[in-house]
């Protein structure tokens, strides 16, 4: 492994941490009333293009990281379903 793999591989995990504070900070405020459904759902898209290209180009940099920030995008998906429904149900 060369000194361009190894940043490739520091920057990517870098990049797959991207989401991660905002994941744990939904997942113990038990709230995403003020996260943006639409900015995930755009973020997971693009993650899956990268994880093709990546694929294509046969690249485990792109692939690891897109995979990381995909499962995190589609966890801040689940939690702005799951509690959007719950702050709904306590304001009725």
């Amino acid at each position: 492994m060369n000194n361009v793999d190894i940043l490739g591989y520091v920057a990517g995990a870098i990049t797959a941490l991207t989401f991660l504070p905002q994941v744990l900070k939904t997942a113990k405020d038990k709230s995403a009333k003020d996260i943006s459904l639409g900015m995930f759902l755009i973020a997971a898209s693009n993650n899956t293009l990268w994880i093709i290209y990546g694929a294509l180009l046969n690249n485990w940099v792109i692939i690891l990281t897109n995979s990381v920030v995909l499962s995190m995008a589609l966890i801040m998906i689940y939690f702005k379903i799951r509690y959007n429904d719950k702050v709904q149900n306590n304001n009725i």
